[in-house]
């Protein structure tokens, strides 16, 4: 009876062995793995998402009220400018949609000259810190 449980024992582990090197094993990981395609493409959409707001905030800086602002504020507008660049994808993601809406705000009116003029020294002054905290 021993000798009938060692040997059923030594069948099985033989059979899971040739089972484990019988099956591929890309098969196995291909099931866990994202493919190079997938991957890729999101990394292109980060970039290109990265981009925009990077042109977004550049534009939103470059214009003559926010020149005179920031130049008002006593800062320079190329500095602030340049730091952007160096901002983090979250960072850059939130100041792009608050410059966007400040632009949408001034267009619809509902925000003054004054208001506009703090809200980008406001966004100036953010870029500048992150910066320099980083």
């Amino acid at each position: 009876m021993q000798l009938n449980l060692r040997q059923s024992a030594r069948v099985l582990v033989a059979s899971a062995l040739a089972m484990l090197f019988l099956v591929p094993s890309d098969l196995v990981a291909q099931s866990h793995v994202v493919s190079p395609s997938e991957l890729q493409k999101e990394v292109v959409a980060a970039s290109q998402t990265r981009q925009h707001n990077i042109e977004t905030l550049q534009q939103f800086l470059s214009t003559p009220a926010a020149e005179k602002a920031i130049k008002s504020a006593k800062m320079d507008p190329r500095q602030v400018k340049t730091a952007v660049s160096s901002l983090d994808d979250q960072d850059l993601a939130q100041l792009a949609a608050r410059a966007n809406k400040a632009q949408n705000d001034f267009a619809a009116g509902s925000l003054s000259d004054r208001d506009l003029i703090w809200i980008i020294v406001a966004i100036a002054v953010i870029v500048l810190i992150i910066v320099a905290v980083r």
